[in-house]
């Protein structure tokens, strides 16, 4: 063989290779910056949320397809946040990892499910959920908390800075002044109904709460009609007290009259609702403003996809807005539900909701929440815009989230990771000392017992490091590989299955020498015997990680190709440089001495080297 076309060929791969290194597309900075590879959470710090698909009647896993759907929704929120690098996987058949390797951030709000409805404001009550005490003389009977009345202190009115502009108006329903009652502790729930499984249907949710308020409690709440005056009828608030004690999940499957017309349910139980539990669009439904405003609202009657686009921007006054394009169907809803609320036709919107022009508003509802409830004043028939006194980076995300439209499945976030960058810093510095104590261990035993051989191991294990180093960087840029800790792990692993490359091709070229081969013939002899066992221990080690790589998810899967990789540069080091150097080094002197080759009692002695061949003795 000529072992100098291998050895070019190689030299070519190394030269391609690190001219994309530093000059191919997504290059840029100094040299250094260059031969950065991309760097995974946990090597450089950041922040994983786990989010956990739900189903807010029945809990059942979603389908795969919506599971994905999903991803790629929560994938283009993310990436709407200008941050490069983002990791969005599935986990299991209900879980979504999202990674934001760099900085830490909060992700609890990127599952939200997005919904966005626009509903006309029938109602307002108080929604602090206090129970009032009772009045200690009669001249303290008149108290203005107990009857809501449109102008009360306790019932939230209409913000007078709304304008009859395109855009809707200015956000209002915050009171001008907050009630004084303490809130409910209904926000945490009782350790016993946070155990207790939940029921599969929404019947049987019911029956569930029913029995935990009690039958008298469910019958008066049952009874009312509009919300429960206590001032008529003191016992009133004794028996609807238990419904305070009701958590987020459990008030979101009363009826909704029942969350509405019961004092007790506060704004703290509504708020903290599943995700999608008013997302009904022909049914009236109650949501909170300001988180003391408790609202009743009409049927939707333009939806989020009604919007064609929507985009941060700000309006006269310089506050930022979110202005929304709708479609041509969506237009024509959102004119005909202007009219109807400017004109209240049907006198379906109360005094208490009534702007002070006596206009009905409209609330902008994403999800659970309302966002803003403009009152209008005046027929809109071209572009809107939500306003709610919105930062730059909160409008920019509710415009991503209606860009990018509601998530098919509703989800919980389970677990969000900080991992400072000085963490990161320290697995970083950890991963590779065991990675350069891995590759030492290997070299001093390379010398200890094969000697001249090991300088064959050790520029083998160079040049194997600078072609997996290289093939990071270009793969970091090209397909977004990030080297993660588990991916270090799985380049050390590899360390292991390079050496038993070696030994199996050493080992069996002593075997040829104590057959009575010379050297020379003996380098070749061993390869082809070697090479078989040589591919097949390494193709059994790529196949593993191929299967582990299709069936794992997260950092698993980055072991998984790091492992691989390593494996397939291995296989190109040991066809184009080791063999080639062996056959080279066979032609060598130094070659022949036991002492200075590492092949040990395998050569023969000098003195049977020096001893005359008898020609008549034919070889064996």
């Amino acid at each position: 063989m000529r072992p100098g076309r291998q050895l070019a060929v190689l030299g070519g791969i190394l030269v391609v290779l690190y001219l994309l290194v530093f000059f191919a597309g997504g290059a840029s900075g100094g040299w250094k910056d260059r031969l950065e590879p991309r760097l995974g959470l946990d090597l450089v710090g950041g922040t994983r949320l786990t989010l956990e698909a739900t189903n807010t009647l029945d809990g059942r896993a979603p389908t795969a397809d919506n599971l994905e759907q999903a991803r790629q929704i929560i994938e283009s929120r993310v990436n709407a946040y200008g941050v490069a690098e983002a990791e969005v996987v599935t986990e299991g058949d209900r879980n979504i990892v999202v990674s934001l390797p760099g900085e830490n951030r909060d992700l609890t709000e990127i599952g939200s499910a997005a919904e966005l409805r626009f509903r006309k404001v029938l109602k307002i009550v108080d929604g602090s959920g206090a129970i009032p005490s009772p009045a200690p003389s009669p001249s303290d009977s008149a108290d203005p908390a107990a009857t809501p009345s449109p102008t009360g202190s306790t019932t939230p009115t209409p913000n007078a800075e709304a304008t009859a502009s395109p855009s809707g108006g200015q956000g209002g329903g915050a009171p001008s002044e907050t009630p004084s009652a303490t809130p409910s502790p209904s926000a945490s729930a009782s350790p016993s109904a946070s155990e207790e499984p939940v029921p599969q249907s929404l019947e049987e949710q019911r029956k569930a709460v029913e029995a935990k308020v009690g039958a008298e409690a469910w019958a008066a709440a049952s009874g009312l009609q509009a919300p429960a005056d206590f001032s008529a009828d003191p016992t009133l608030a004794e028996k609807l007290k238990p419904f305070a004690e009701l958590t987020g999940r459990e008030v979101a499957v009363l009826p909704t009259q029942m969350q509405f017309n019961v004092p007790t349910i506060g704004c703290l139980q509504l708020d903290d609702r599943p995700p999608a539990s008013i997302s009904a669009e022909d049914q009236q439904v109650v949501a909170c403003e300001g988180g003391y405003a408790k609202n009743l609202l009409d049927q939707a009657k333009v939806l989020g996809t009604d919007v064609d686009s929507a985009a941060a921007v700000r309006d006269q006054t310089s506050q930022w807005v979110v202005s929304l394009d709708f479609t041509r169907n969506g237009q024509e809803k959102w004119t005909a539900l202007t009219r109807e609320a400017f004109n209240n036709e049907g006198q379906a919107c109360d005094a208490s909701a009534l702007g002070d022009e006596g206009r009905c508003r409209v609330a902008v509802v994403l999800d659970n929440q309302i966002i803003s409830s403009p009152q209008i004043q005046g027929v809109l028939t071209g572009n809107s815009q939500i306003t709610g006194n919105f930062s730059n980076a909160e409008a920019s995300e509710l415009a991503g989230y209606l860009n990018y439209g509601a998530l098919p499945v509703t989800f919980e976030a389970q677990e969000q990771q900080n991992v400072t960058a000085t963490l990161g810093a320290s697995y970083l510095r950890a991963g590779l000392l065991a990675a350069g104590i891995g590759m030492l261990l290997v070299i001093i035993y390379s010398f200890f017992y094969y000697r001249l051989l090991g300088t064959v191991i050790f520029a083998s294990l160079v040049l194997s490091a600078l072609l997996l180093f290289g093939a990071l960087v270009v793969l970091g840029r090209q397909i977004g590989f990030t080297l993660t800790l588990a991916g270090i792990s799985g380049i050390i692993v590899s360390l292991g299955v390079a050496a038993d490359s070696f030994v199996i091709y050493f080992e069996r070229l002593k075997d040829e020498i104590r057959e009575g081969r010379s050297p020379r013939s003996a380098v070749s002899r061993a390869w082809v015997r070697a090479r078989r066992t040589i591919i097949s221990a390494n193709a059994i080690t790529i196949m593993s990680a191929v299967v582990l790589y299709v069936v794992s998810v997260g950092t698993v899967k980055g072991f998984a190709f790091a492992l691989g990789l390593a494996t397939v540069l291995d296989l190109v080091v040991v066809f184009l440089f080791r063999h080639p150097m062996m056959t080279m080094l066979a032609r060598s002197q130094a070659f022949l001495s036991p002492r200075v080759s590492g092949l040990g009692r395998a050569l023969p002695a000098k003195s049977e080297q020096a001893q005359p061949r008898n020609p008549r003795v034919k070889e064996a």
